[in-house]
């Protein structure tokens, strides 16, 4: 019987990993632990690997080499990103790696659709507002979503995915992307990033970080944008100058921003911090702003997700310890 290995590993998955070692005959321990080079068990008892964290493992080439010695195959993450792999020394040591691109479209795309709606109805604003016991409508007025102009960045499976929500609902949907697809054409108009930033009332972000993605939008961008446009990240955080967007938020370049990811997000999300505070400066600096909603990188986290993310990983495992190809080799 297959043996694997799943780290990082919430309660929530445990019935899915559980339904799928019962109905596939495959033996999956869990850690709660991310995969580090100090924390690196004894591999030699599994027959794959899956991992879920937004750091990176790290480890040099020696550290993918020693997962192969001890007999594994790959290296999968049930996510669609996979920079917390080193991909290139992973295949140097001979190792296949997967992951899981698709898990649930829907599921980000309606979490960033979800917090366009409270860009424009100014829910951040009042949310302040009557928390302070001010129940004033006085200068937040909104803007009904047929009468904007929502600019998409990356549009591929999520982001598509989001245009066809907006263009149901009237919005004008305009999106930058370095491989436009015809077939997207009938619910969004493809422009070059320079002009979504100035047209847009929403830039919404949804691309994969990668080195030509990293620092995407940088304090220039934010200048082109209006001063009453928000922005939305369910993409990763690195992809925004966070510094850049700090200046841009406290100087009124843009009005506000819907955060579900933010650079040096792993130390912090998903760890119960109530005790200690937050340590990273700039992420509070983002939290003491009052116009920023953050969310703990929980747009992907819906019923229907996480199953997939469970059952695409271990189905791409299971195919390569058979010796067959895994549908989703990077």
């Amino acid at each position: 019987m297959p043996k694997i290995l799943m780290t990082s590993v919430r309660e929530d998955e445990e019935a899915a990993i559980a339904a799928y070692a019962q109905q596939h005959q495959v033996e999956i321990d869990i850690s709660r632990d991310e995969l580090h080079p100090d924390n690196l068990p004894d591999l030699r008892q599994y027959d794959g690997l899956i991992v879920q964290q937004t750091a990176k493992i790290g480890g040099d080439a020696t550290f993918y080499r020693t997962l192969a010695q001890q007999g594994l195959q790959q290296i999968t993450t049930r996510t669609a990103g996979y920079d917390m792999i080193e991909v290139a020394l992973a295949k140097a040591a001979g190792l296949k790696v997967t992951n899981v691109p698709a898990y649930s479209p829907r599921s980000v795309a309606e979490m960033a659709l979800m917090q366009i709606f409270r860009l424009l109805r100014r829910t951040w604003a009042f949310d302040q507002r009557v928390a302070q016991h001010d129940f004033r409508w006085g200068g937040l007025q909104a803007r009904e979503i047929h009468t904007v102009t929502v600019g998409i960045i990356g549009a591929g499976r999520i982001g598509s995915t989001l245009a066809q929500l907006l263009h149901a609902l009237g919005a004008r949907v305009l999106a930058y992307d370095i491989n436009p697809q015809p077939a997207y054409e009938s619910f969004l108009t493809y422009v070059d990033k320079e002009t979504l930033l100035a047209e847009s009332d929403i830039v919404s972000l949804h691309v994969d970080l990668n080195p030509s993605s990293v620092g995407l939008l940088n304090a220039a961008d934010f200048e082109r944008m209006p001063a009453h446009a928000g922005l939305v990240n369910a993409s990763r955080g690195p992809v925004v100058n966070t510094d850049a967007l700090i200046t841009a938020l406290m100087s009124g370049e843009i009005e506000a921003a819907a955060l579900d990811t933010v650079e040096g997000e792993s130390a912090v999300f998903n760890h119960d911090l109530r005790q200690q505070g937050v340590a990273d400066q700039r992420i509070q600096q983002l939290l003491d702003l009052p116009n920023v909603i953050m969310t703990p990188h929980v747009a992907f986290y819906t019923n229907l997700a996480v199953q997939n993310m469970i059952d695409i990983a271990l189905d791409d495992v299971l195919l390569i310890i058979q010796g067959q190809p895994a549908l989703h080799e990077i």
